[in-house]
């Protein structure tokens, strides 16, 4: 069955419940206050079936200017809007502004209702009211739109209403499901055996009994204990269904007007918001920077402030693109749709739609940057909007969470333009937890800078085999995170740029070429160490016996550890690798004729003192060819062989 939302607009005392009364037997007007003073303060709700069968949930909203707040939040997910004039006053203040909010909203379409027409005998005054109506609407989406005239006490009209609604309810298309279920709250209150219920206009999605969902911004986690629809329990419901969830666990304190209901990480609260921003031809005066002012947006009002970015003031009638920095945070995705209004006096002076609601803070000197870039943003299609949020993250990269969020494109949608970009070599999809996206751009900016560092570091060091993988981290931006700097390093390495041997990153020509100089350090270094054979001095005690400086002698030992020519035991024990190597053959062919080696046997074996038999036992049990058992050291591979037999 289809469904669709009519929200009513007008000035106080023109109708507009009483009309809905007349059309579908519910009185609106639920408390004791707006009974007993005649007057809509709190958003009512009725519903009935067109002749061909779409259901009408319909949205009452308060006239009085002091409730415009209210009528705000009613106003969110309306299909269509029924603009109520009364006969006898015509058009008024709260209808202007009505219409204001209505269009700001982007309601695309509607009808007006001329009420009270049994108060009025004179047929020019009718038709003196229908001009003024034409006056109001002229450039606005309700121009041309039918005027019913009406009486609630005889019932005049109401027919020819509700086939005009009709009319344009059939041409109206059904809000489409994709994307998470959203229910911007305007009301709550408790059920005696059941707790918490919400209330809302059901903007996207579905959500289905059970399903898991928080309350935004606040975080409270929560599940759709019953749905009922226009009060009748349901299994599941869809866009533009007036619903009630009864939230399992939730306290009536947890949740007010104001949130959003939807499912676990759908949405990201935010105090910042990147808009465009439409300030009213009737407003009385600029928009200047700095301006607080009352921020609308689904059923939320909040405070906020206007930072200009490409101009000191926005004046009547014109639009910009600016940042509004909100006192709290609320929950909203890309286009939504804001109204503001003017923090004293209370009135609608603008609205729009939100371009980025997760934009950075744009400091004094990157505002015309920014606005330059959110005026390209508004121009764009899905898929272009999908890569410029990619290249506006730069280096970090952005995940799918927040890319969902800043552009309102979910699931298979977003899925298909992210694999299409990525297969066209536009951006770079980096590993992990969640998977992030870079722009090729971008990407390519970490692979230089690590390219460049590493070339740095060979030139600083040339006698080094390379860099360490931590070091070459650090040396980069702080922009750059560790899986981005990750995934960079290993697109490097399979391409062949860079090499990376266990913690050492090094450009693949780079060899170490030794000076005159630095040979004549070299050997004199090997010579020490061949002489030496097991029984080496600690390179300190030897060190000025070496030519050159003490940076260039630590510079080429170091070289000759790297290159595998001394090699070092522990701390400062570092040996000749020849002198290791024969160390080896002696002992395994030990080992092989008398099965086990004691400290003692070895000490006699090799001639060495303690302070070396046990760092080079201890070595030959990290190269794997002794295995210490008990106190003594068998061949490796013969105690394997003496285990797989057993």
């Amino acid at each position: 069955m289809k469904r669709i939302i009519l929200g009513t607009a007008g000035h106080i005392d023109h109708g507009k419940t009483s009309f809905i009364r007349a059309l579908t037997g519910i009185d609106t007007d639920r408390l004791k206050e707006e009974k007993e003073r005649g007057i809509t303060i709190e958003l009512g709700f009725a519903h009935f079936q067109l002749p061909s069968g779409i259901l009408v949930g319909i949205v009452d909203v308060p006239g009085h200017e002091r409730f415009v707040h209210h009528m705000v939040s009613g106003a969110t997910g309306m299909d269509v809007v029924a603009l109520f004039v009364a006969a006898d006053e015509g058009v008024m203040p709260q209808t202007r502004e009505h219409l204001d909010i209505c269009r700001l909203l982007n309601i695309p379409q509607g009808l007006v209702v001329l009420t009270k027409i049994d108060l009025v005998e004179d047929p020019e005054w009718i038709e003196l009211v229908k001009e003024d109506i034409r006056e109001a609407t002229a450039g606005t989406f309700l121009e041309g739109a039918p005027v019913i005239e009406v009486s609630s006490v005889t019932g005049e009209g109401i027919d020819e209403f509700v086939k005009a609604l009709d009319r344009i309810a059939r041409n109206i298309q059904e809000k489409p499901a994709h994307g998470p279920f959203r229910l911007p709250v305007d009301r709550v209150f408790t059920l005696k055996g059941f707790g918490t219920v919400v209330t809302g206009t059901a903007r996207s999605g579905i959500i289905r009994t059970g399903d898991p969902l928080v309350v935004y911004p606040r975080g409270v986690s929560t599940r759709a204990r019953t749905i009922h629809v226009h009060g009748q329990p349901v299994s599941e419901a869809v866009p533009g269904m007036r619903t009630a969830i009864n939230l399992q666990g939730v306290e009536r304190e947890d949740v007010c007007r104001g949130d959003v209901v939807a499912p676990p990480n759908s949405l990201i609260p935010s105090t910042l918001m990147d808009v465009e921003l439409t300030l009213l031809p009737s407003a009385s005066r600029p928009l200047k920077h700095g301006t607080k002012v009352r921020f609308h947006t689904g059923t939320a009002e909040l405070l906020a402030t206007v930072v200009a970015l490409d101009r000191e003031s926005i004046n009547p009638g014109e639009t910009a693109v600016v940042q509004l920095v909100l006192d709290n945070p609320t929950a909203v995705l890309a286009n939504d749709r804001f109204v503001v209004r003017s923090y004293s006096p209370i009135v609608t002076i603008g609205g729009g739609k939100i371009l980025d609601p997760l934009p950075r803070k744009h400091r004094r000197k990157g505002k015309i940057k920014a606005a330059e870039a959110l005026n390209r943003l508004r121009k764009l299609a899905d898929r272009e909007a999908i890569l410029w949020h990619i290249e506006e993250k730069q280096t970090r990269g952005i995940g799918i969470k927040e890319l969902q969020v800043k552009t309102a494109i979910y699931g298979c949608q977003l899925e298909a333009i992210l694999n299409e970009l990525e297969n066209e070599g536009q951006i770079h999809r980096v590993p992990g937890d969640p998977i992030a996206f870079v722009h090729t751009v971008h990407f390519k900016k970490v692979q230089d800078l690590i390219m460049k560092k590493v070339a740095e570091y060979h030139r600083s060091h040339p006698l080094k085999r390379g860099i360490s993988r931590e070091l070459l981290a650090t040396s980069l931006s702080s922009k750059i995170s560790a899986r981005m700097f990750q995934a960079a390093l290993e697109s490097l390495e399979n391409s062949g740029k860079v090499c990376v041997e266990q913690e050492i990153v090094r450009l693949p020509d780079h060899k170490a070429v030794l000076k005159p100089d630095e040979v004549k350090i070299r050997n004199a270094i090997e010579r020490i160490y061949l002489d030496a054979r097991l029984q080496p001095p600690y390179f300190k005690d030897v060190e000025d016996t070496v030519p050159g400086s003490s940076d260039q002698r630590r510079s080429i030992l170091q070289w000759m550890l790297d290159e595998g020519i001394l090699i070092r035991v522990k701390e400062d024990l570092i040996f000749h690798s020849e002198a290791l190597v024969a160390l080896k053959t002696l002992v395994v062919n030990h080992l092989k004729q008398n099965g086990e080696l004691t400290p003692s046997q070895f000490k006699e074996l090799t001639g060495v003192s303690r302070k070396y038999a046990i760092p080079l036992l201890e070595y030959l049990d990290r190269e794997k060819i002794t295995l210490r058992v008990g106190d003594v050291r068998v061949l490796r591979e013969t105690a394997k062989s003496t285990s797989a037999s057993d």
